[in-house]
């Protein structure tokens, strides 16, 4: 892999990211990218809405108002080497107004502004990490095949986590995954094998830049996505490609600081503040309406079953990783919360205005969660997450609280997208269908 910057780019791939974390844009000559830095491109608002095969999405309220176009201007992170060819490239991140200036709040990364900016009101700034998972699978398989399958019998077992000949036997490809990221200026803390065959993980260094560690997750998967075709392999952020391995997690890390610099989760003992409770108890409030941005696809809610190390129950707990929302150990200072619903096929502009705007929510109603859980909580009691897409995606669109977190134009725009997929799938007949009843029945 050729770690250097290329230069000079013989074009510029203008890009924002659609709904479903996918980049959409354009390929701009050099000559004119000047133009673009300044002045941004026009695109269809509807291109941000588009399904997960890039249809457009038909019954949005945009094809109503006749399809108008939306400005996709820079973002202000400038130019970054990153590309989907060998041809010298770099890839300018964007996002979308509407031609009054006004934000376009079906821009997933608009979304997270606005609750960035509710929490700038109040005094309080997040600072965020996130941890990623996937897999390296064969490139060559249409469905999923492990490059080295466990042996017949640790079949849905798994002795590769925290392996370090795990790690070994894909060295030169995390190197390069490490230089990539830095080329492009996101920073990158350990990587793990994890419990599946040919699974791991990145953490993301944390920061108070919400939007931009957005950003870095949202290229930090297009980064081992490219690294891996270069290696002859292919990377999946599916959340259950294996329905006997364990699936593959976006988990957030979050605490607060107020205006000196303090972290307002930390009282000096394990237990944390009351305004930590009060976040966890609005993020547990809107786990079950908020389910869809957390587990988006037909095959996310395949992840999210007991005995799999992701919930199904609105729970938390301390240093309890069978929860939904764990308060992890470690020295008061650094006291914080991790999300652990959310797949890694899910959008992490959403996930993370999800996630923040409940807790926020939380915050400001002063409500209390229940008792912390102890133990397996798969045992407990509590509202369960929604098991089913169809259920997540009605939930989602007709709740009150998601309303009141969410601009209208986002919700609109995100169960129609999600409600079209689900149409699709339902129309075809799989192969199970046919083994199990053209002969039989």
């Amino acid at each position: 892999m050729n770690r250097s910057l290329p230069e000079p780019p013989s074009f510029l791939l203008a890009a924002h990211c659609d709904l479903n974390g996918i980049f959409r844009g354009k390929r701009v000559r050099a000559a004119g990218a000047e133009k673009v830095l300044k002045a941004g491109i026009r695109m269809p608002m509807s291109s941000i809405g588009v399904d997960i095969w890039g249809t457009d999405v038909l019954g949005n309220a945009l094809f109503d108002r006749g399809d108008l176009d939306g400005i996709v201007e820079p973002t202000g992170r400038g130019p970054i080497p990153l590309s989907w060819t060998e041809t010298p490239a770099l890839l300018l991140p964007m996002w979308m107004r509407l031609e009054s200036g006004a934000p376009f709040f079906g821009d997933p990364r608009r979304v997270l502004a606005d609750v960035a900016s509710r929490f700038a009101a109040r005094g309080l700034t997040p600072v965020v990490a996130t941890e990623l998972e996937f897999y390296l699978v064969d490139p060559n398989e249409a469905r999923a095949r492990p490059l080295t399958p466990l042996p017949e019998a640790h079949e849905g077992a798994g002795d590769t986590i925290y392996c370090l000949q795990e790690l070994a036997n894909v060295g030169p490809f995390l190197d390069d995954v490490y230089a990539m990221a830095e080329a492009c200026g996101v920073a990158v803390d350990a990587a793990i094998s994890e419990s599946g065959p040919g699974q791991y993980e990145f953490n993301l260094v944390h920061g108070p830049d919400l939007l931009r560690v957005a950003d870095d997750t949202v290229f930090f998967k297009q980064i081992v996505k490219n690294v891996a075709r270069r290696h002859g392999l292919a990377a999946s952020f599916m959340a259950k490609p294996y329905a006997n391995h364990s699936g593959s997690g976006l988990h957030v890390h979050f605490s607060l600081l107020d205006g000196e610099g303090r972290n307002v989760f930390d009282d000096g003992t394990p237990a944390g503040t009351d305004l930590m409770r009060h976040a966890v108890a609005g993020l547990l409030e809107a786990m079950h309406d908020s389910t869809l941005i957390f587990a988006p696809h037909r095959n996310s809610s395949r992840r999210l079953r007991p005995g799999t190390l992701a919930p199904t129950t609105a729970a938390w707990g301390y240093e309890n990783r069978t929860a939904a929302v764990r308060i992890p150990g470690g020295p008061n200072p650094a006291r914080r919360i991790e999300h652990r619903v959310s797949g890694a096929d899910a959008n992490p502009y959403l996930v993370l205005a999800a996630i923040l705007a409940a807790a926020l929510d939380g915050i400001e109603a002063g409500i209390a969660p229940p008792a912390p859980t102890q133990g397996n909580v798969y045992k407990a009691a509590g509202r369960a997450i929604p098991p089913d897409w169809r259920q997540a995606i009605e939930t989602f669109e007709t709740s009150e609280l998601m309303a009141r977190l969410f601009p209208a134009d986002f919700i609109t725009m995100f169960a129609t997208c999600k409600r079209q997929e689900l149409a699709v799938f339902e129309a075809e007949i799989s192969e199970l269908e046919y083994r199990s009843y053209l002969h039989s029945v």
